[in-house]
């Protein structure tokens, strides 16, 4: 559901800031997130709430925690004043909430769903190993250098650890606060996309330099037009040696 607002974001970055359709889109949209989805509870948690029928439902999925990396990229490009002070808000609160979600179970790791009303509690208590959460540290953490990333990353590390380690991997868990109520599937994005950001959070900054590398939703680094050598137009490929050709 929010990917396509991030695919108009990061489209924008990955041809050089020239795809002005893009941007003028996500900035549409963004405004529209700001003005019917986003939420403060009453203990003060920034959340994006669903829009369902002709009401909104105080819920967040954990899938939508990567928005705080999304609006903190589109602050850190956007030259219009008022809109990168309140996207970074945004990041930054949203990502926040996020992290409460970690802290206040027994396992340390966040459940699928949240719920606000009220009060935050617990919707579906599942963790299925997402990565949503942690690639907004990650990209948070490149853009502010504020330490409070990292440190909430190495919690993630030291939860998975403790929870999630299995013989032959990783599994996810039925329930959040329940230790070890493993359910005996790692998902293919567990080391595509969680242990990838992960990794990327603790690494030095030109490793996948985000002025130079835009990821895809599913974490794949797209090299941006202009500032990367391994830029290449889709008109100067030769296409007789291509199979297939994602983008």
């Amino acid at each position: 559901r929010y990917s396509f607002y991030e695919y108009l974001i990061k489209e924008w970055l990955r041809t050089g800031k020239t795809d002005e359709q893009a941007k003028k889109m996500f900035d549409e949209a963004a405004s529209g997130i700001e003005q019917m989805l986003l939420q403060t509870s009453s203990q003060g948690q920034t959340y994006l709430a669903e829009w369902k029928g002709s009401q909104l439902e105080h819920k967040m999925d954990h899938l939508a925690c990567f928005a705080g990396g999304m609006f903190a990229l589109a602050a850190a490009n956007e030259m219009e004043n008022t809109n990168r002070k309140q996207w970074m808000k945004m990041a930054e609160g949203i990502t926040a909430t996020c992290h409460r979600s970690y802290e206040n179970t027994v396992t340390k790791l966040g459940p699928e769903v949240m719920r606000f009303d009220g009060t935050s509690r617990t919707f579906d208590s599942s963790y299925i190993l997402r990565p949503e959460t942690v690639e907004s540290y990650f990209v948070l953490w490149r853009l502010t250098k504020n330490p409070k990333y990292r440190e909430w990353g190495w919690k993630v590390v030291q939860a998975l650890e403790m929870n999630c380690k299995v013989e032959g991997g990783y599994s996810g868990i039925r329930n959040v606060n329940v230790k070890k109520s493993t359910d005996d599937v790692q998902q293919s994005y567990f080391l595509a996309e969680t242990l990838k950001y992960l990794y990327l959070l603790f690494s030095d900054d030109d490793l996948l330099d985000l002025k130079q590398w835009v990821f895809n939703t599913e974490a794949h680094p797209l090299p941006i037009k202009g500032v990367n050598a391994f830029y290449r137009a889709y008109d100067t490929l030769d296409r007789s040696r291509i199979l297939h050709l994602e983008l």
